[in-house]
Formats: C-alpha cells, structure tokens, sequence
C-alpha cells in the first residue's frame, strides 16, 4: 500500500543540542528525511561557539512513524535530543475554547446594570415576552453541540470525555467561519429517550442544535424526535453537512465529465448516517440510481437484515461491492480504509468520479489509480478537493439563525450545496479543483444567504 503523506497532525517538535562542526546539521536532517518525515521549521533557541540548542518540527504519517524519526535521531552520534514535544497534543492542553465577556465591568455601574439588580428588568421582560429571549440574551447566535460519544469520527464509540476535543474543534469552527457561538455538550448516555430529554431540557439557552459523532441508526430517530419537539434548528452534521458538500462536488465533477445526474448510476459504499443522508440528498437532486452497499455487499430487497433507513434504498440486483462496482459512473466512499481496489476502479465507466472520503485513510490511495479516475475526491487535507463539512454547517447555521428558521429543509440543504458548487467559477473549474477551500471567506456568507433565501420561501423563517 502507499504510505500516506505526513502531514501536521502527526507532527513533533524536536529540541535538539548539536555541536557546532559541519556536517551536523545536515546528519540530523538526513535522518529525518531517510525515516520519511517531512522537514518543516528550524528554529535557533540558543547557540554558543562549541554548539547551538535549535527547535526542529517534523510532520510524520503516524504515531510510529514519528517515534522511528525521534528514535533515529537519538541514535545520531554526538546529537543530544533534550525534548520532544507532540504538537497536536500541546494545542490541546487546557482546551481550544473559552468564554469571554462581550462587556466590560470596570465599575459599580456597570455591574449593576450586567447583574444585580439592573438584570432583574431583563428576566422580568422575557417572562412578559418570551420572543424578547433572542434580542436580550446570547440565544440568538449560540449552538449546543450535542454528542453521546457512539461514534466518534472514524473511531467508534469512545464515550463522551473522548468526544470532547472533537466538540471543542466544531466550537472552534463555527466561531472562525459564521461568527456563532458553539459549546460542547457531551451527554453520558446513550439511551435515545434520555438524550431527547435532556437536549430539549437546554434548549431554552440555544438558537440550534448541532448533532454530532451519534452512532445510527439512534442518530435518525433523535433528530426526527428533536426536529419534531423543538422550534429551533436541529442539524445532524454527520449526516447533513457532510450530504451537502458531497453533492457540491458532485455537481461540479459531473461538469466536467459532461454527464447528467439524472443518468449517472452512484454506488454509496457506507450505510451509516453520512451514508443514508447522501443517498437522500442526491435522490432529491434527480438521481434515480442509487446502489449502496455496507459490509455485506449491495443493499438488496432480497436481504433480511436491513433497517428501515437502508430498505429506502433497496435495490433487486445481488452481490459484493466489487460487482456493484461494475460499469457504475460515481464512486462515493464513507466507509472504511482500502475496501476499494485498482481492480474496482478499472471497471467503472469511462470518465470515472471517485469520493474516498473515509478518514484518516480512504477507501483507496489516490495514488493508486491516477489513469482510472477523472475526478478525485478525499476528505483529507493533503489531497486536493478534500470534501469537508465545514464548508456548510457554518453557514446553514448563520443562515438559519438569522432569519429565526424553525428547522432545516432539504431544500435549504440543496441550495445550500448549488451555493458552494457556484463558488468554483467555469474558468477556475478543473479535475483538482471542484469544490472551494475551507478558508475562501466568500462559502459561508453564500451558504448562509441560501438557506435564508430557502427558508422564506418555504414559509419556515420568523424573521
């Protein structure tokens, strides 16, 4: 198999004490290279005229990886490593996230009218009129980010402590590109009942629920409940999101292999949440052949072990993935690592789209098949078009939130993908590039002023 590239998220800072003579440099850096790490920046910290003490970070491809570098450096003669920092781990300490006051308090005044007794007209108002909640509090810009822990990224069921840093990240995120204030809650439950319980219990503080890394098929049944009880937005990322930018890219793959989605056959390996809200999606898009199949091969009506989340897709036709695969047009993975071989691949239609799109490792290395595959898709950084749910939750939020929406449609979350898939201007549009950058600033404005536009005209938004 390809190794995969090294990237920062395997990355390690070596302090390092090296005698001042030639050569010595250069010996720990041929180390680092002959181990497959990927050079990055070389800081001086101290240096003398007998040696020089200087900071060297190195990305590796994994936890071992990174050891074997650290190791053989260690092995270097003369070369003293004095400390070695995992700089994943040290972004981590004390948390990614904080609450910082919007006001300052400097005096006695200031107090009074923040908290006691000026606040009491504020509560006093609220109860008289409820709706003054989302002028005079923070409801009317803030998420909850509700987890159970059942399925945390491509981890599984790691519990809820372990969940938080993925929590803390999805803050990070909605703060950076929508300007909403997000905070984790992570339940220690995994009882359907309870977890409906308690999110419409705190609800009364948030303006929309993010459903994040709840293993299905519980995750269908708390959304459908949630949506049904509460009016305010409840958005399971992990389904929605990640539908949304995976038919952005579709849209634009399909322009340039010139084919239709009405006639294009998709095989969706991966039944799960992501898998079922794709399938949706794209049905709703025009699709009209759609195979899914999980570990046991195609999802067929002849199957006795479905849920009713993968009898929606039943199809009559019979087998593995491998037989699936044979002469379909679009390839969309959200599965697991390397279930995709070249073999598959070489028996797909000409002018092939691939979506490998489990993480860390997808369903096949791009590497592998570089002239059977016209449009690439990965949800890596390190590959180009990485699809990746931050290009919509951020903006279906801000969007929602602004126009007070009481739930999020499925047309809000076409126009949604139609938003991000226009950013691509023809003229920029190519196989390495259909789908904008998680950084181009224009994707959540747009997305946001989708679904607002979607959002009034089907009636649903209060504001």
């Amino acid at each position: 198999m390809t190794n995969l590239t090294p990237n920062s998220s395997f990355s390690v800072t070596l302090r390092l004490q090296i005698p001042n003579r030639v050569g010595m440099l250069a010996s720990v850096t041929q180390a680092i290279a002959t181990n497959g790490g990927n050079l990055g920046q070389i800081d001086l910290i101290e240096q003398t005229r007998q040696e020089s003490i200087r900071d060297i970070t190195v990305d590796a491809a994994s936890t071992e990886q990174a050891e074997t570098i650290v190791q053989a450096v260690k092995e270097l003669a003369d070369i003293k490593v004095i400390e070695v920092y995992d700089r994943t781990f040290n972004l981590h300490r004390g948390g990614k996230i904080s609450i910082v006051s919007r006001i300052p308090l400097k005096t006695v005044s200031d107090l009074a009218m923040a908290y006691t007794p000026g606040v009491g007209r504020i509560c006093k108002a609220i109860a008289q009129n409820p709706e003054e909640v989302y002028h005079l509090t923070i409801k009317q810009n803030t998420i909850a980010i509700v987890t159970d822990g059942s399925a945390v990224l491509g981890l599984g069921n790691l519990g809820p402590a372990a969940a938080l840093p993925v929590m803390e990240g999805k803050a990070m995120l909605f703060k950076e590109f929508a300007g909403l204030d997000a905070f984790p809650i992570c339940l220690d439950t995994q009882d359907t009942d309870e977890i409906v319980k308690a999110v419409k219990n705190i609800a009364p503080v948030f303006g929309g629920v993010n459903l994040e890394d709840i293993a299905a098929p519980r995750c269908f049944e708390i959304e459908k409940r949630l949506r049904a009880e509460l009016d305010i937005p409840v958005f399971h990322d992990d389904q929605h999101g990640t539908a949304i930018v995976t038919l952005a890219a579709l849209f634009n793959a399909l322009k340039l292999v010139n084919k239709s989605i009405a006639d294009i056959r998709i095989v969706i390996n991966g039944a799960g949440a992501a898998g079922v809200a794709i399938a949706r999606l794209l049905r709703k898009a025009g699709a009209e052949q759609i195979w899914m199949c999980d570990s046991k091969g195609i999802i067929s009506s002849n199957r006795t072990d479905l849920t009713e989340e993968k009898r929606e897709f039943a199809v009559k036709a019979q087998g593995t993935l491998a037989g699936a695969m044979q002469g379909t047009d679009v390839f969309i993975g959200v599965s697991a690592p390397g279930v995709l071989t070249p073999e598959m691949v070489q028996a797909m239609t000409k002018d092939a789209i691939v979506f490998a799109m489990a993480n860390p490792i997808p369903e096949i290395q791009p590497e592998l098949v570089p002239k059977n595959v016209t449009v690439m898709a990965t949800g890596r950084s390190d590959y180009p078009n990485q699809i990746n749910n931050v290009l919509a939750f951020p903006g279906v939020f801000r969007g929602a939130l602004d126009c007070r929406a009481s739930t999020i449609t499925t047309t809000m979350c076409l126009e949604a993908a139609s938003a991000i898939a226009s950013l691509v201007k023809p003229s920029d549009l190519n196989k390495e590039h259909i789908i904008p950058s998680v950084f181009d600033e224009r994707v959540s404005p747009a997305v946001a002023a989708a679904v607002k536009q979607a959002a009034r005209e089907e009636g649903i938004a209060q504001s």
